[in-house]
This record gives C-alpha cells, structure tokens and sequence, in this order.
C-alpha cells in the first residue's frame, strides 16, 4: 500500500462555518490533480472536462468542527499541496481541460471567492517525508500555525500570526504610505468595510494593472549599482558553483563567465522572476535568489558579501525595502512565514525565515486561527 498521512486539523475560529479543503498532484498516480473528499479520507481525481472552469463532481469541502476541535484530514503521496481553509463559506473549486485545477485567486476581482475570508499553507509530503510551509508570497489573512512531530528529533513549530496580525499589518501599511507617500496601503483589501486580507506588493501590482509602485525601488537599485562599479560583490551561491564575484560595467551586474543582469525594475524586485531575473539556468538561479533576497530585504547595498553577512536584525532597515515583508514578518510570533519568493535564502548557519518543518512525520497539525 501507498503510504498515507493522517493531518490533524486544529481549529481555533469561533465560528459553526469553517472549511478546509486539500488540493496537490498525486504521486502514486502519475502526478494527476487530487483532492480530498469531504469526507476527509477518500482521494477524488477529477478528470479533463470538454469546456473550461467546469464545477467539480464531488465535494471537497471538509467541515471542521466547532472551536477546539481537531479534524483528522488522510492524504496520500502528494506534490505541490496545499490545505485550503475558509470562513463564514465554502470556497469555488474548477476545473479546466487538462484536468487543470483553477484555484481561488486574489487577484481576479470577478473570482467567486474574492470576497471570501481565505487562506493556505503549502506541503509535500513524498517517500515518506513531509515538506511544509506558511505561504505570504501570494497575501496575508487568516493566521495558520503547524506543528510536526518526527519519528526522531525534537518537535518543530511554526506559530503562525499573532492574534491581531492582520489589523497591524494594515495600519502598518497605512503608516508607511503617509511616511512615504506610496502605495502600501493599497494592498489592503476590502469587502464590506472589513479588512479581509492584504496581497503581496507583486499581487498588488498584478491586480492593479502594472500601475503601483512604480519608481519606487529606482533610487536604491541605483545606489547598488553605483557602488559595485567601484568593488566587488560576492554571492555565495551555496551550491556547487561555490562564491561568484561581480562588479557593474555597461550598467550590467556582471558575473564573468556566468552572466550578467541589468537593472531590475520595481516589479522586478517584488516578483523576483522577471526583467533580468528570468533565468534560473545553471548558477542563474542561486543568484537570482540572493540578489533578490538581498534588494527585498534591502541589504544588497550595505553588505558586499551575500548571504555570508547577513543579520535577520539589520533586514528591512532602509526606508526603501519590502515594507510588507517586514510587517508580516513582525506580525509573526516566531518572526517566521515565506513573505517574498526567495525568503527562504539564509546566511550559512543563519535564522531560517521561511517558517517551515520538514521530516519524516510521526504526527502533523495544522491549526486555523
């Protein structure tokens, strides 16, 4: 038999309407789209409908039970998964041809979901070993800790946003758009009157059409520029390409030998995959992460040697820096969750970021609220 995982399911909302719902590629079944019934166990395949976003056949909304209660969710060898919750009503799940799942989205105004109280985290779970993680790359909502038990080791925990997380990443965002006079207090969203979740500068930018933050990380992009022209910058790939050396010539950041980038613009700092870092070939990729690592966190400028010296304590500090990621980051209370695509790049031996838990799992919970 295939080897399964029982997820137990905490919830810690005061309320009789909260969902989960499981999604992710079955492994033990050519890596076809999988979720969970709602009756928590049985694995339902959806197969290739004739004509897009065509409704699910079977339920997949798992209730949880009222607060305190822990719902027992089993899964089976999964890629690329993730738990789904909900608040107050069940989320629209579709399937295009393919099949390809079409998942609730924050940045589709005529999404069914968009006015829904929603969120994830994200795992794999593979040859035994479990992968896990608390997403903000995409937006910030409803806080989501986990716990993991392994079959030895001590117990890992990521705890998730602190109770008032939400409502003071957004003041936070206020604050930070009459400091600066930009757009941050625009990724809050709103339904109702009720601040319902905050997107990510890069879903900001992507929902409002390219037309947010624009300019915004130019001086510094410049700065950085400006200053290895005159002496190098070292990046520890971590990897087998060991520490690569760069300086700016022709207004590129050059990497002899290996390749080159040239100035990224501010959408480019925030998606960390466009403009010069669309390529992930080779050793492309492991600087690309700490190049972008370094500009969110805005330490590029003020450390020539990445991530070798870098300080969590000194992340965030220049007034132009992902002011989301700091906030999130500080509504977290262990510091800890994915706020930006590479967050997960840490200085040798350094504080991981990303809040994740990782092993072969003796037991799992993830707790809503």
């Amino acid at each position: 038999m295939p080897p399964t995982l029982n997820i137990g399911i905490h919830n810690k909302i005061d309320s009789d309407q909260v969902y989960a719902y499981v999604t992710g590629l079955a492994l033990d079944n050519g890596n076809h789209v999988c979720l969970i019934k709602s009756d928590a166990e049985s694995p339902y395949y959806p197969q290739s409908p004739n004509h897009p976003c065509a409704p699910l056949s079977e339920n997949c909304s798992i209730s949880l039970g009222p607060k305190g209660s822990i719902t027992t969710i089993t899964i089976p060898q999964l890629a690329g998964g993730r738990i789904w919750f909900s608040v107050g009503k069940e989320l629209t799940f579709l399937v295009n041809p393919g099949p390809a799942l079409v998942e609730p989205s924050v940045t589709n105004p005529s999404d069914p979901n968009i006015h829904i109280e929603w969120t994830f985290c994200e795992f794999t779970f593979a040859n035994g070993q479990l992968y896990a993680n608390i997403s903000y790359v995409d937006f910030v909502s409803l806080p989501v800790s986990m716990s993991m038990t392994p079959e030895d080791g001590k117990v890992q925990s990521v705890l998730g946003l602190k109770a008032d997380g939400l409502s003071v990443i957004c003041a936070g965002l206020e604050e930070q758009s009459r400091r600066d006079a930009s757009d941050w207090q625009k990724l809050i969203f709103e339904s109702q009157g009720k601040k319902i979740r905050v997107l990510s500068p890069n879903n900001g930018i992507v929902m409002n059409g390219g037309n947010m933050f624009q300019g915004y990380y130019d001086s510094y992009v410049n700065d950085v520029w400006r200053r290895y022209s005159t002496c190098d910058l070292t990046v520890n790939t971590q990897a087998q390409w060991g520490k690569l050396i760069a300086r700016v010539s022709d207004d590129s950041l050059k990497f002899e030998g290996i390749g080159a980038f040239g100035k990224p613009s501010t959408s480019d700092v925030f998606s960390c995959s466009t403009g010069p870092f669309s390529s992930n070939a080779g050793a492309l990729g492991p600087l690309t992460a700490r190049l972008c690592a370094g500009l969110n966190r805005s330490t590029l400028l003020s450390n020539n040697v990445h991530p070798d010296n870098e300080k969590v304590c000194e992340y965030y500090k220049h007034k132009i820096t992902n002011h989301y990621a700091r906030l999130v980051h500080e509504a977290n209370i262990d510091g800890r969750g994915y706020a930006f695509p590479y967050d997960d790049v840490p200085a040798p031996g350094g504080i991981d970021q990303s809040g994740f838990v990782n092993g072969c799992p003796k037991s799992f919970t993830v707790t809503i609220g």
